[in-house]
């Protein structure tokens, strides 16, 4: 039974997260210039600036990183020759401009900490019980930071960390210097283009759960009496 509450998960394509908050009776769509992977699902396959005036109580968004995000800073003096990393930063500005009251934009360490603003919160994978390392910048708008606890204390005897998983180690051709990547970074390597960013871009399943579970009932009880 939906609980009335309207959200979009904009720039994904995955139904990660949109469907953890479908099943607990959000109206919950996602939006992306590709089709979900789950035919299912409550879709718009088109530009989020289409349907970001629709009157949504929350939006979780995933504007793209390739050109914001610092792991492409050798490409960078390019990109801003050619325009692209300008499309990206006004992208992820109108996002955070839009008129909806809750809004959490995630995105990889990159420009946009800088040109937009310090993120509000900073997360890992393994934060939330996935084995990976991956640094997930959050700017969040009447949404509070995700929960999470690396030990057990007097308030919460609940762990939800876990290790880093495993990591990819070599020597730098050019500077003689030790380099280390998540391996599940270094072998998306080996993905042609399209399947190599969704890999490298994907929101791993305990952060989407995090999201779902602990922003899903901080709307909830924020409108309660709304939707009765």
């Amino acid at each position: 039974m939906e609980n009335g509450i309207r959200i979009l998960i904009a720039c994904e394509e995955s139904d990660e997260v949109r469907g953890r908050f479908d099943k607990m009776g959000f109206d919950a769509w996602s939006c992306d210039l590709q089709e979900n992977r789950n035919p299912n699902a409550k879709h718009y396959q088109g530009n989020v600036f289409d349907i970001i005036d629709d009157n949504w109580d929350a939006m979780i968004a995933f504007p793209p990183c390739t050109h914001l995000a610092v792991s492409g800073a050798a490409w960078f003096e390019q990109k801003r020759k050619d325009g692209r990393q300008q499309q990206g930063i006004d992208f992820f500005l109108a996002i955070a401009k839009a008129k909806i009251k809750h809004i959490a934009i995630e995105n990889p360490v990159g420009i946009m900490s800088k040109i937009y603003m310090p993120p509000t919160q900073v997360i890992q994978p393994y934060y939330f019980g996935d084995k990976a390392q991956k640094t997930t910048c959050l700017w969040l708008k009447n949404f509070p930071p995700l929960y999470h606890n690396a030990a057990p204390n007097l308030f919460d005897d609940v762990v939800t960390h876990t290790d880093k998983g495993e990591f990819f180690e070599w020597i730098d051709s050019k500077t003689g210097k030790k380099k280390r990547q998540p391996l599940w970074f270094k072998e998306a390597r080996n993905l042609k283009g399209d399947e190599r960013s969704k890999v490298r871009s994907k929101t791993f399943p305990g952060i989407a759960q995090a999201m779902a579970s602990q922003w899903g009932n901080y709307l909830m009880e924020t409108y309660r009496s709304h939707y009765a």
